[in-house]
């Protein structure tokens, strides 16, 4: 129990402390945002405060940190420590830079801004894995809650029935401007979210259950080394390329740069309370990782967080919880696929004010995600974590050829050369060692891995002296 408040403790000091220092080194200003000098009644849209918060919470806040969490809880109590110090150091500086950065260039997607400061090639790349990203993405959050939704209705409103109904719904929230649907249902779905967080916190607490202190072991009944794996498994809750598809998103809605921290920053640190959450949750219902590995690969995902709510909470509570668990991956299938529809909408220059030319874009993807439904989950959400992390490592590696060339300190792209240094050798042990990858052994992973990221990190060290040498 102290651990979980300590990390708790230490989330909070994290948003107050190092999210200040995230922000000056980016240095916001009084400059026109997108929602004000384009505001094209579509997707530039100014947004409050609040809501623009709420937004950016329920976009980035999918399955990720509730099935992500759960399953990294299978590693053990260790998991705390990536899902705190991952968030603070990582995902929020991750989700701060890549919000601003469009911010300061017209609300442009993670991958036009790798082309404008990583090279054409970059730009290119990044457009394809993208879109691959997000379609897996809103894929992932179709079967997921339809698979929970199906639990709680009469049979004939089977799992295909609801995978229909949550399409459907994503035909118009990809369609219709941001303001008209997203942003008025939002806020009820975000206080159902932070209900249902404090609902399960405060049935583990008030249930008795005993969550277990921090230790470096390595628990996860298959064997599975803490290195990558679990630093992969737990995205959304510590770090994800995704919300770097959803940032630029929020960064065309906001009025002024200097809400960024509140809003970018911020609701990455609240994801990660929803994560820490869960994962204290998993370990402390079920006693042991064994049991919570055998309640995930028996029940699946979504039957583990029944069991838990309805168990911890009763039927009223239990319900909530469970609503809660369907919203957060609707809310962010929904906005992928959206971000999936700009970043087309740019490699096309179709112009989205004409409701044909965003219809266009929209059915072809929504009908690819249809057919990719059919996939199976677990392959489906592996592929999607790794991918989910090398985009996050990209992003990282743009924001700091950003801070190189427009930040004001010396060695402010520290901040996130850094991350970026650590997610590159994430990635590419993953890649390497997992069985959808290469198979490999450690021997061999774990060092590719460790050159992999310092070479990249010699290379942004070179240019960046250089560039410093040129502006001398």
């Amino acid at each position: 129990m102290i651990s979980f408040v300590m990390s708790l403790i230490v989330l909070v000091i994290g948003f107050a402390v190092y999210g200040r220092v995230t922000e000056k080194i980016f240095d916001p200003d009084d400059r026109e945002t997108p929602a004000v000098a384009i505001n094209d009644g579509v997707d530039c849209v100014p947004m409050k405060p609040w809501k623009a918060f709420l937004v950016q919470l329920l976009n980035i806040a999918g399955t990720g940190p509730i099935f992500g969490a759960l399953m990294g809880a299978c590693f053990g109590p260790v998991v705390f420590l990536w899902i705190v110090f991952g968030s603070i150091l990582g995902g929020a500086v991750h989700d701060y830079m890549s919000g601003m950065v469009s911010c300061r260039n017209g609300g442009a997607s993670i991958a036009e801004l790798s082309g404008t400061y990583l090279g054409k090639a970059a730009k290119w790349i990044m457009r394809i894995f993208s879109i691959v990203l997000l379609v897996l993405t809103g894929t992932v959050f179709v079967n997921s809650p339809a698979a929970l939704i199906a639990r709680l209705t009469p049979g004939a409103l089977n799992e295909r029935f609801w995978i229909v109904v949550i399409l459907l719904y994503y035909v118009l929230a990809t369609m219709l401007p941001i303001d008209k649907l997203i942003g008025r249902l939002y806020p009820v779905f975000g206080v159902i979210l932070i209900v249902m967080a404090v609902s399960v916190m405060g049935g583990t607490i008030l249930g008795g259950y005993t969550i277990p202190e921090i230790t470096l072991e390595d628990l996860h009944p298959a064997g599975l080394p803490i290195w990558p794996f679990m630093f992969v498994t737990v995205a959304c809750g510590a770090i994800s390329g995704f919300h770097s598809t959803q940032s630029p998103m929020i960064a065309k809605c906001i009025t002024s740069e200097k809400l960024g921290r509140n809003i970018f920053y911020g609701a990455m640190i609240s994801e990660s309370v929803i994560a820490l959450i869960w994962a204290a949750a998993g370990v402390a219902f079920y006693g042991a990782t064994d049991l919570l590995n055998e309640a995930i690969s028996s029940l699946g995902q979504s039957g583990t967080v029944y069991e838990i709510s309805q168990t911890m909470l009763g039927t009223v509570g239990g319900a909530l919880a469970v609503v809660g668990v369907v919203v957060c991956p609707i809310t962010s299938g929904d906005t992928a696929f959206r971000s999936a529809r700009l970043i087309l909408a740019e490699i096309t220059h179709l112009e989205q004010k004409k409701a044909v030319n965003r219809l266009v874009i929209t059915l072809p993807l929504l009908g690819i995600g249809a057919v990719l439904t059919q996939l199976d989950f677990n392959v489906l959400w592996r592929y999607f974590s790794w991918s989910n992390q090398t985009l996050a490592m990209i992003s990282l590696w743009v924001a700091t050829a950003y801070l190189e060339k427009e930040g004001r300190y010396r060695f402010g792209s520290l901040l996130t050369a850094l991350p970026a240094a650590f997610m590159s050798a994430v990635s590419l042990t993953y890649i390497l060692m997992a069985g959808e990858g290469f198979g490999l052994s450690a021997q061999i992973a774990w060092p590719a891995g460790v050159v992999f990221a310092a070479v990249l990190f010699c290379v942004y060290f070179v240019l960046g002296r250089r560039s410093r040498k040129g502006e001398a």
